[in-house]
């Protein structure tokens, strides 16, 4: 496996496929052919049907910036497509073609280039699965974070940054107001929960703070804000919201946190080397099923579980998105998507609890539930699969109340 600082990355949303991926691959092309006098993109699935309201076209313009481009949309491809996020690229000089590349966005902000290994960094775990990594921890008599610093001894600079980005995040997102760009006119509504209700204590208190850090990391990740990819930008409220919440509930140090962030690292990194990250590929169980695995991983890290009980609370909280599908209305990454992303969080910290009290009671392994949700990905129809063909992105607006 890689490094889990491809699983926290830091950039600008909304979309960690159609937005980070293509920016990616339009960077390294352009420094391939600096002499280009044009670029020309031809989109394909996903990235064609979802790829206006993800600002995918916006973020290649960007990129190729000054130099000319075109992007065409070509929604139905003539071809098998290779994935289901797929782009070419290809470069002009005096009107003749310089230079072409076929490439996929993989997800996570992740590009593979036809032709060419998908990734090109080194692996730096051995281990590929997490019974794997789970009879390693066992035999070392180690914690999941102490595997990690194993194998990448500056992992927690990165992760220093990381964590201030997600408070940072948080803190803008409740500092906000008015409505999202896109032309739904959906409000931002972190600022509205934050405030509701100071007086509640308990359950009901815990519920609002950590629905009102998920919206507003979501919702600056909508307003093209700066999120960390937690595994991804669809999915980037999750994690910070439940390591704020706990973090100020219980004063657990930054050290501590750190270390939480290490194990979610891990258990998104399962995910990414045995399934996918892809909502493009698998739904929105690939995105904020696996983002509520790692807040329950992470969650049951701070509160001291065994390793037993800390498999059992990621794979509850997988299971139960088993099936999820990603229908983005008009493609983009504000319904359902943000307030999804609040209720995976509460969603971690239930599954955390339960295991908690459970034990070792499970019959069903991680490992199990993360190849259950790729099979389940791999069957599930295009048309919710964050195309904007299926489900709530169809049916919106038959008799919905209009912002």
């Amino acid at each position: 496996m890689k490094s889990i600082k491809d699983i926290y990355k830091i950039g600008k949303g909304p979309s960690s496929s159609h937005t980070m991926g293509p920016q990616k691959a339009a960077t390294i092309f352009r420094s391939k052919y600096p002499e280009a006098e044009l670029f020309q993109v031809k989109l394909y699935g996903s990235l064609a049907k979802t790829g206006l309201g993800h600002g995918t076209d916006r973020v290649l313009r960007e990129s190729f910036v000054p130099t000319p481009s075109q992007i065409e949309f070509i929604s139905e491809a003539d071809f098998e497509l290779p994935h289901a996020n797929t782009m070419d690229i290809a470069a002009y000089r005096d009107g003749r073609e310089i230079g072409r590349c076929r490439v996929m966005s993989i997800g996570g902000g992740d590009i593979a280039i036809e032709g060419q290994s998908a990734e090109t960094d080194a692996d730096i775990y051995k281990e590929t699965n997490f019974d794997e990594i789970l009879s390693f921890c066992r035999e070392k008599g180690i914690r999941i974070y102490e595997y990690a610093e194993m194998h990448e001894e500056d992992i927690y600079e990165h992760l220093s940054c990381v964590w201030a980005v997600m408070k940072e995040s948080i803190q803008e997102g409740l500092g906000k107001s008015g409505f999202l760009p896109g032309g739904l006119e959906v409000e931002r509504k972190a600022a509205k929960i934050y405030r509701a209700s100071p007086s509640e204590s308990g359950t009901a208190a815990e519920n609002r703070l950590v629905s009102a850090y998920a919206f507003a990391v979501s919702e600056q990740n909508a307003d093209n804000g700066t999120i960390v990819t937690a595994p991804t930008c669809g999915s980037c409220g999750v994690l910070p919201a439940v390591l704020k919440y706990m973090q100020d509930k219980n004063k657990y140090s930054d050290t501590e946190i750190l270390r939480a962030l290490a194990t979610a690292g891990v258990v998104g990194n399962v995910v990414k080397r045995n399934a996918s990250l892809s909502g493009a590929e698998c739904g929105c169980q690939a995105e904020v099923g696996t983002a509520c695995s790692m807040a329950a991983a992470a969650l049951s890290e701070l509160a001291g579980l065994d390793l037993d009980r800390l498999e059992y609370a990621a794979e509850i909280a997988m299971e139960h998105h088993i099936g999820l599908t990603c229908d983005p209305v008009c493609g983009l990454v504000q319904i359902p998507c943000i307030e999804r992303n609040a209720v995976a969080a509460l969603g971690a910290i239930n599954a955390s609890d339960l295991a908690g009290v459970l034990g070792n009671t499970n019959k069903v392994s991680f490992d199990t539930i993360v190849k259950t949700m790729y099979e389940t990905g791999i069957d599930l129809h295009s048309r919710y699969k964050e195309t904007s063909e299926g489900g709530l992105a169809k049916l919106y607006g038959e008799g919905d109340k209009q912002e």
